[in-house]
C-alpha cells in the first residue's frame, strides 16, 4: 500500500525535517506484520513528496495459527497487502512518531506552522462509499478528490469496488494531518487487525484532540474505530462529551503526557509529587482530596505512604476528583483497585466531578492538592474554583501548584511564547502567581506560604511554583 505526502511550502525540503526523514536517503522499517519504506520521488525547493510504502505478508501474519477458521481461503485470498488500512495507520505511528506528537527538534517553529499538504492514497477502501468519505474529510476543512476503482472490468456482475484513488489537500500543521489518518484510515476500512481493547480508547482520544469532540460524525468514527464494540464505544462518547460540555474547565487525560515529555530531562513531575507528599505528611492530614488527580499518580503514594505508616498514623480517607470519566478508570486500573483489601477499598475514593461546581461529596477534608490544574481553567473560571475550594470544601491545608513561565526559556524544545502544554489557558510569573495566592489568601481568611519546585535558577527561579495555603 503507498501514500504520499506533499509540500509547496518553501523551502518545500522543510518537510524532511518534519518528518525527521532525509530526503536524499531510502528508509526501511521492520514491521511485525512486513516492512515500511520511507523514500522521496521528489524533492526541491518548489515541491517536496515523502512515500510511505508499506509491504505486508499475509501469509506471514497467518503462518503457525490454528487452522480452525471456517474460511481458511480468506488467509491467503485478500486484500490486506493493498489497500489502505490499519497496518498503515501503525506504520504512520512509528514510522512517524516524533511528526505525529508535533515535536521538531531543527524547526520548532515549523511544527507549529500549516502548511500546505496533499495527500494521496492509491488505494483506499471506504465501507459507504464516496459520501461517507467526504463526511469524514470536509468537515475538517480538506479538498477531497475520490476516484472509483473498478473491481473487475471483465466481470461487471460482480459489482462495484469499495476502494478509491484519494487525493485530500489543506493548509494545516503536519502533526494534525497524520493525526487525521491515524484515526480515520481504519474506520473507512471500517476494520482493524488486530484485538481491540481498552488501550484503543486512549488511543482515540489522544489522535483525536482537538478534532473529534467537534466532528459531526464522532459517534461514528468512535464506533468504527472501536470494532462496534458498545462498551469500548460508550465510554469513549462519553469522554468525548465531557469536553464538549465542560469546555475548558476539563484537565484532560493527555495533559501530562505532553508535559512529563517536555520536563522530563530534570524528572519535574517527580519533583513535584514529591514537594505536595513532604508538605501533607508534615500535615499530618487524615483525609486528602487531590483535586484533577488525573491517572492518580499521587493517590499512588498516598496509599504507599499510608500502608507504611503505624495504623493510628494512616490516612483515613484519600479520594480522588477528576471532571475526566476516562481518567479515573485509568487510575482504578492502574491502582489495581480490584485487588485491594475491604479495608483498603473503604479508605480510596473515586469521583468524576468538575471544579467549579460545589459538589455535596467534596466536603470535611482535610488537606486538598491541586497539581498543575489551575492553568487548564479560564481565567474568568477561577474565581468559581476559588469559592468552590476555598469556601466550599475549606480544607485545613491546600497546596496548589502551577508552571512559572519565567522558567519557559530554559526549555530547549518549547518554542519562544509558548506555554508547556496547549491546554494551558494561561501560566504565570511569580509575581502573578503570588498576587493571586496572596489575594485568595486574604479574601478567604487563608494564611500564605510560598515554595519553589525543582532546581532554582537564579535569573528565572523554579520550574514549578508553590502555595501553600492554611487556616
Amino acid at each position: 500500500m503507498l501514500l504520499t505526502i506533499s509540500t509547496t511550502h518553501i523551502p518545500a525540503t522543510d518537510l524532511g525535517y518534519l518528518l525527521h526523514k532525509h530526503p536524499d536517503r531510502l528508509q526501511c522499517f521492520p514491521m511485525a506484520f512486513g516492512q515500511a519504506s520511507v523514500f522521496y520521488p521528489e524533492a526541491s525547493a518548489e515541491r517536496c513528496t515523502a512515500a510511505l510504502l508499506l509491504d505486508v505478508d499475509p501469509i506471514g501474519l497467518v503462518r503457525g495459527k490454528s487452522k480452525s477458521d471456517d474460511r481458511p481461503i480468506e488467509q491467503y485470498v485478500n486484500d490486506r497487502p493493498y489497500v489502505a488500512s490499519s497496518f498503515l495507520s501503525v506504520a504512520l505511528a512509528k514510522v512517524f512518531r516524533t511528526a505525529l506528537s508535533g515535536h521538531c527538534k531543527d524547526r520548532p517553529e515549523l511544527a507549529e506552522t500549516a502548511i500546505p499538504l496533499t495527500v494521496k492514497l492509491s488505494v483506499l477502501p471506504c465501507r459507504g462509499g464516496e459520501k461517507f468519505l467526504r463526511q469524514m474529510f470536509e468537515p475538517l476543512g480538506y479538498q477531497v478528490t475520490a476516484k472509483p476503482l473498478i473491481l473487475d472490468e471483465q466481470f461487471p456482475e460482480w459489482g462495484a469496488s469499495p476502494y478509491f484513488a484519494v487525493e485530500l489537500q489543506n493548509t494545516m500543521r503536519l502533526a494534525d494531518l497524520l493525526s487525521h489518518l491515524y484515526v480515520l484510515i481504519p474506520v473507512l476500512d471500517d476494520d482493524k487487525h488486530y484485538w481491540v481493547g481498552d488501550d484503543e480508547i486512549d488511543k482515540l482520544l489522544r489522535h483525536g484532540e482537538g478534532w473529534l469532540n467537534s466532528h459531526p460524525a464522532r459517534q461514528q468514527i468512535a464506533d468504527r474505530y472501536l470494532k462496534r464494540q458498545r462498551r469500548l464505544t460508550r465510554l469513549a462518547v462519553a469522554q468525548l462529551a465531557e469536553e464538549d460540555h465542560t469546555d475548558s474547565e476539563k484537565v484532560e487525560v493527555s495533559r501530562a503526557l505532553e508535559e512529563e515529555v517536555l520536563e522530563q530531562r530534570i524528572s519535574l513531575n517527580e519533583q513535584r509529587l514529591e514537594a505536595v507528599m513532604t508538605v501533607l505528611k508534615a500535615s499530618g492530614a487524615q483525609r486528602v482530596v487531590d483535586l484533577g488527580c488525573g491517572e492518580g499518580k499521587l493517590l499512588r503514594l498516598l496509599l504507599a505512604e499510608s500502608a507504611l505508616a503505624k495504623p493510628s498514623q494512616r490516612i483515613a480517607q484519600i479520594t480522588g476528583v477528576d471532571v475526566s470519566f476516562r481518567a479515573l478508570e485509568i487510575a482504578k486500573e492502574r491502582l489495581q483497585v480490584d485487588r485491594f483489601s475491604p479495608a483498603q477499598q473503604s479508605r480510596l475514593q473515586l469521583i468524576q466531578s468538575s471544579l467549579i461546581y460545589r459538589d455535596s461529596r467534596l466536603t470535611d477534608f482535610d488537606a486538598a492538592a491541586v497539581i498543575e490544574v489551575i492553568e487548564h481553567l479560564d481565567l474568568e473560571r477561577l474565581a468559581a474554583f476559588e469559592r468552590v475550594l476555598f469556601e466550599f470544601i475549606r480544607p485545613k491545608i491546600a497546596i496548589v501548584t502551577t508552571p512559572n513561565i519565567e522558567y519557559n526559556v530554559r526549555f530547549e524544545n518549547l518554542q519562544a511564547g509558548k506555554f508547556r502544554h496547549r491546554d494551558h489557558r494561561f501560566e504565570w510569573t511569580r509575581n502573578e502567581f503570588q498576587t493571586w495566592a496572596n489575594k485568595v489568601g486574604e479574601g478567604f481568611g487563608f494564611g500564605v506560604e510560598f515554595r519553589s519546585v525543582g532546581s532554582e535558577d537564579l535569573e528565572v527561579g523554579s520550574p514549578t511554583q508553590m502555595a501553600i495555603f492554611t487556616r
